[in-house]
């Protein structure tokens, strides 16, 4: 029998702009390592693909490299290596079945590389269990979002409480 899985840590973050979106990315960048997935959820528009880019770049800035993190949407995985650690950027948007995501190899990267994975409703299976979700939704006023951040894994309990502990000011 297996013990029952624990509620998940939330935290929840009012976003008022591009720049503390970036905030958030670039404090998590700070806190994740190999075997690391955030798999970013929203509609369209909601900001995924400006977190995922501002995570890496802060790690390449970090490393003491500026490069062009293009969405991709097309591509659908890009990979990049920063001090000995690659970081996937996958946009699941065009899978379309749970599948493809072993023919991308993403499945063998959750357990090496951090992964940053827009739309992860389509992973199905694929989908692990440790890793950290953030939802993001635009807000109606202006470029204001709402993110939440759960988790069932210990692993990112520390994590999640210096995010809310940071963002204390900013919390519904």
């Amino acid at each position: 029998m297996t013990a029952p899985r624990p509620d998940p840590f939330v935290a929840t973050l009012i976003l008022p702009t591009p720049e503390s979106t970036t905030a958030l990315a670039e404090s998590l960048g700070e806190q994740i390592g190999p075997g690391d997935v955030i798999l970013i959820e929203g509609p369209i528009g909601a900001g995924k693909s400006h977190f995922a880019r501002s995570l890496i770049q802060a790690r390449l800035r970090a490393a003491g490299r500026i490069e062009d993190v293009p969405s991709p949407t097309y591509t659908l995985v890009q990979v990049y290596e920063v001090d000995g650690t690659e970081i996937w950027h996958a946009d699941l948007y065009r899978l379309t079945a749970p599948e493809e995501v072993a023919e991308l190899g993403l499945d063998e990267a959750f357990e090496t590389a951090i992964c940053l994975v827009e739309w992860p409703d389509r992973l199905g299976d694929y989908r692990p269990e440790k890793a950290l979700t953030l939802c993001l939704l635009a807000l109606p006023e202006g470029e204001s979002r709402q993110a939440w951040l759960s988790a069932s894994d210990p692993r990112w309990t520390p994590v999640l409480a210096r995010i809310a502990q940071a963002g204390a000011g900013r919390h519904d």
